[in-house]
């Protein structure tokens, strides 16, 4: 036992497995056996491990500026390089980008660029924000507040009535879709509900709605169809904006090059991490539109300073990391692969639907989730989440890591660079490890059978 406190972690079950190296979609623990990573590390490795590219662009920049901040007036090429890319790519007008080191704290900045903004323009009443159940958004203090889980409340105190967190429904048709319910009644009723919640609230009270095209650590969670037109078209009436989490989804993940243009969104405000720089190094940003920025450039005069910031905004290495991972994902036409591997996977997938384990298979892209339930007809879930557990475990024991979420559901999130036989290797360990798993819950007794 080292003397780390680990992130995210049941902390008396540590250490249990030490990955040493990385290879292309592979890893490889310390007694030398392979994994295909099926999750990208945590749904960020999208070019996966090794690539010679990108390190050496990282050792290339720090020969150059190891580091310079971006405070009082300062900056550097890298920085300035990213952020006209990154203005230039997302679906936003006039797109003003602001750098963190994680997709938690770009989160966390929204929140401070919202208050910021709806203050500089008179309107101070105008702070709350409305998120959703099962949504993950990070796990700084406010972060962890907008996050809809509650293993990551729990023991915190998390101020949620001081920060004006609101919540409404997740986007979850199988879980949360009433009997005889259409898929498009489901996503009209949570429009109604959203409507009635900003009602009761008071429409000018409200600054914005977060929400991830797809919910990723709250299971893989894919919304009806239509069901973000209903979402924002409630939003727009009231005058409330839209923040997109693109944390998980962009960059390709769901074969775009971000959720927004793979669902039809249009915010006002976007948050980026994990695929921006594949992983290699940490950066997020924050990006909103140039209305907003515009409207903080005089008071931030008046005080003497836009008074937000961090040591590592705009960093250089990771700035030139990240340009240089966009400029491969357009020279080599990731997303295209990974939209053609998207299908090819989801198809793969679905042989799971009659697993008498699965009670959903749902997915988009390339991210996916199996939810294992005690009985298939009733969708009966299972309690706790040993079963999930162990077969997390047991694709491990295959040489396979994907990652058990609240609710026994497996995700799966392999790096965008995987090709058709490698999604092959990962279905068949998936499926070595349901079988292992359906023994292992008829032993205890635990499975429903009709």
């Amino acid at each position: 036992m080292t003397q780390m406190i680990y992130p995210t972690t049941n902390l008396t079950a540590t250490e249990q497995m030490i990955i040493e190296r990385g290879e292309g979609v592979y890893v490889y623990d310390s007694n030398g056996k392979q994994y295909l990573d099926g999750l990208a590390g945590l749904w960020c490795t999208a070019l996966g491990y090794g690539n010679e590219e990108i390190i050496e662009t990282a050792a290339e920049q720090m020969r150059k500026l190891t580091y310079s901040h971006t405070f009082g007036g300062k900056t550097h090429p890298a920085a300035m390089e990213l952020a006209d890319k990154l203005s230039a790519m997302v679906p936003i007008n006039d797109g003003r980008v602001f750098f963190g080191s994680s997709g938690s704290d770009a989160n966390d900045t929204q929140i401070k660029l919202l208050r910021y903004y709806f203050n500089a323009i008179g309107k101070p009443e105008k702070y709350k924000i409305i998120s959703r159940e099962r949504a993950y958004h990070g796990v700084t203090v406010a972060a962890a507040a907008l996050t809809g889980l509650p293993v990551n409340h729990a023991h915190f105190s998390l101020p949620f009535a001081a920060l004006g967190i609101l919540r409404t429904g997740s986007p979850h048709f199988y879980r949360d879709g009433l009997e005889g319910e259409s898929e498009e009644e489901f996503a009209a009723r949570r429009a109604r509900e959203l409507e009635e919640l900003i009602l009761a609230e008071g429409p000018e009270t409200i600054a914005a709605m977060i929400a991830e095209p797809v919910n990723g650590a709250g299971g893989v969670i894919v919304p009806p169809v239509g069901y973000f037109q209903k979402i924002q078209a409630v939003l727009d009436k009231y005058d409330i904006l839209l923040w997109d989490d693109e944390v998980i989804c962009g960059f390709g993940r769901l074969g775009e090059d971000f959720g927004a243009t793979k669902l039809g969104l249009k915010p006002q405000m976007m948050s980026l991490a994990k695929g921006l720089s594949s992983a290699y190094m940490p950066i997020s940003a924050a990006v909103v539109t140039g209305e907003i920025y515009q409207a903080m450039v005089q008071p931030s005069a008046e005080v003497g300073a836009f008074g937000h910031g961090y040591t590592y905004s705009g960093h250089p290495v990771a700035c030139a990391v990240a340009s240089k991972v966009l400029n491969i994902y357009q020279r080599d036409r990731v997303f295209d692969h990974a939209r053609v591997m998207g299908e090819y996977l989801q198809a793969r997938l679905a042989v799971f639907k009659d697993h008498p384990l699965v009670g959903e298979v749902r997915g988009m892209g390339m991210v996916g989730a199996l939810e294992l339930v005690a009985d298939k007809q009733t969708k009966q879930a299972f309690e706790g989440n040993a079963v999930a557990g162990f077969c997390q475990k047991t694709c491990e024991d295959n040489g396979l890591i994907l990652r058990a979420l609240g609710g026994n559901s497996m995700a799966i999130c392999p790096p965008l660079i995987i090709n058709e036989a490698q999604v092959d290797e990962l279905v068949d360990k998936l499926g070595r490890a349901l079988d292992t798993t359906l023994q292992y819950v008829a032993d205890k007794q635990l499975l429903q059978c009709r």
